[in-house]
């Protein structure tokens, strides 16, 4: 059996082993005492109790336990106790070289991973120190989400740049002004219109949302503004249109910037004296809705040169806000996976998964173009045709691309992470040290001393 120094950090992980053979919770309390703290227990109530009373985030259980000790019965019943208690624990299970089927069930009844006897120790640290790692950057992502303050519904951040955009939504939200939201095709513009919407005295009004680059150009005008009984072939009844619809909500525009220049005069118009008039129709018919607009292109140089008017502009302009790419916000990228993964897998009834490092490091260093929308198209295909319970770079279409290629040493890749987390703190908490510290569960003067270490600069200092 090998000797390796344990992590200080894992060296306090409480490690649940349940087993009834005296001579094998010796061995195992023996061999695994110098990375965990072990608790043994060899029999259901013994289990539940130390569950109820620490909570270990680690379990090894064995299937075999009295009263059915050549079966599985007792321990995939023990597991399901667990799990219903302590979803978030993950539990390794033991099983024999001819039990593969029981131990293929505890894994689709939500253990984590399976070994077989007799125990390859070396194995099953391996096994203990991955699932600690999943565990702990679950718990990170746990902390960080409920640490951000203020993030609106549906919005997955804990980056400084994003947080900055949240606040700016908390104070337009209630004053009733035109908002032009712009940013790279991906990044959320509509979620952003949303969280406008629902923090605003309109939210029990409907929210219209209307994308001016999917309409044909022939079509946008009755869309927007409904039409009268008879106002071209086909017409057979009056039709309001998405500006109506809204009434007394938001209107939301995407992609202005596509909005041809004849309808742009109508639009303009209608910010103007708040009253629309329908297709084929003389009447003007008064409409108070909340204005949101949103583009991916340059509307400001759109104005100079020509193709979008000036004085529109300036109407849907009164705030402007301003979404970053993915890539800019720094430390979301593995936040967001992790969470959409999780969302998918029950939406899609598969799973639990969880990702493998080439995945992690694929997704850290892909550019993602496509920014957020991308990522959920690929972690919905990736979630839907994975062969197993771990994603991989393959299955996210990331195998070989540039993401992939720079794979970074397991000691590399923990200071990264340690400065990823440190970061998302600091963002979470305002720079907060005595907060940061709270949210990555060590003392304020190992936050100082890992500032130091890694060279992170806090504002103000």
């Amino acid at each position: 059996m090998s000797e390796r120094p344990a992590e200080p950090a894992r060296r306090h992980a409480a490690l649940l082993v349940v087993e009834d053979d005296p001579g094998l919770q010796r061995q195992m309390k023996w061999a695994l005492a110098d990375s965990f703290q072990v608790q043994i227990a060899h029999d259901r109530n013994g289990a539940l109790a130390v569950m109820a009373r620490d909570a270990p985030r680690l379990v090894v259980l064995d299937l075999g336990l009295p009263p059915d000790p050549n079966g599985a019965s007792e321990g995939l019943s023990i597991l399901e106790s667990v799990l219903a208690e302590h979803p978030n624990t993950k539990v390794i299970v033991a099983s024999g070289n001819e039990d593969r089927n029981n131990a293929l069930k505890a894994i689709s009844l939500g253990a984590y991973d399976f070994f077989a006897k007799p125990v390859d120790v070396d194995q099953l640290r391996l096994i203990l120190e991955r699932a600690w790692h999943v565990s702990s950057l679950e718990e990170e992502n746990r902390r960080l989400s409920q640490a951000v303050k203020g993030t609106l519904s549906g919005m997955i951040t804990a980056s400084g740049v994003m947080a900055g955009v949240i606040r700016t939504i908390e104070r337009v939200a209630t004053a009733d002004v035109s908002v032009l939201i712009l940013g790279e095709s991906g990044t959320g513009k509509e979620l952003v219109a949303r969280g406008i919407h629902d923090q605003s005295p309109r939210a029990a009004k409907p929210f219209v949302a209307v994308n001016c680059a999917a309409i044909p150009e022939n079509l946008l005008e009755s869309e927007l503004f409904g039409y009268e009984k008879g106002a071209f072939t086909g017409a057979v009844k009056q039709t309001i249109g998405k500006v109506e619809q809204a009434r007394g909500g938001t209107l939301f525009l995407d992609e202005i910037g596509d909005m041809p220049l004849s309808l742009q005069a109508k639009m303009l118009r209608f910010l103007q004296n708040r009253a629309i008039q329908r297709l084929g129709g003389q009447d003007e018919v008064p409409v108070d809705v909340r204005f949101v607009s949103a583009s991916n292109r340059n509307i400001e140089q759109m104005t100079k040169d020509g193709s979008f008017r000036e004085d529109l502009y300036f109407r849907i302009n009164e705030v402007a806000i301003k979404v970053p790419a993915l890539k800019d916000r720094e430390g979301d990228v593995i936040l967001i996976a992790t969470t959409l993964l999780r969302r998918y897998a029950e939406t899609y009834r598969r799973g639990p998964f969880e990702f493998a490092p080439d995945a992690i490091a694929a997704i850290s260093g892909y550019a993602w173009p496509g920014n957020v929308r991308e990522l959920e198209n690929r972690l919905k295909r990736a979630v839907v045709l994975a062969a197993g319970a771990v994603i991989t770079a393959e299955d996210l279409g990331l195998a070989g691309s540039a993401a992939g290629d720079g794979l970074m040493t397991l000691k590399k890749a923990r200071q990264k992470a340690e400065i990823d987390a440190i970061k998302r703190a600091l963002a979470a908490s305002a720079n907060n040290q005595t907060q940061a510290a709270k949210i990555l569960g060590v003392s304020r003067p190992t936050l100082y001393n890992l500032l130091t270490v890694y060279g992170i600069k806090v504002d103000g200092e």
